[in-house]
């Protein structure tokens, strides 16, 4: 999953670093992500997961680092 979550980064997350070699626990707005990039990310995690987030799940802190928004996806996709 975070193979996936790390391409849907690094098409859509307009970062300065390379979220392919970034640790999964970084904080991924230190890291260049904006909040305007991430409602991009999040859409096109949408479309590669087959999900729709849910409203308590649209805060800064889902999209803060990979690890993070691999817990909710996991939540919303157990068979992932």
């Amino acid at each position: 999953m975070q193979e996936r979550i790390r391409q849907v980064l690094a098409a859509h997350g307009r970062m300065a670093a390379d979220p392919l070699d970034i640790d999964s626990g970084a904080d991924l707005y230190e890291q260049g992500l904006t909040s305007h990039a991430s409602v991009n990310v999040m859409l096109a995690l949408e479309d590669e997961f087959g999900v729709e987030f849910p409203d308590d799940a649209m805060k800064k802190a889902t999209f803060a680092s990979i690890a993070s928004i691999e817990r909710v996806l996991s939540d919303l996709t157990p068979e992932a």
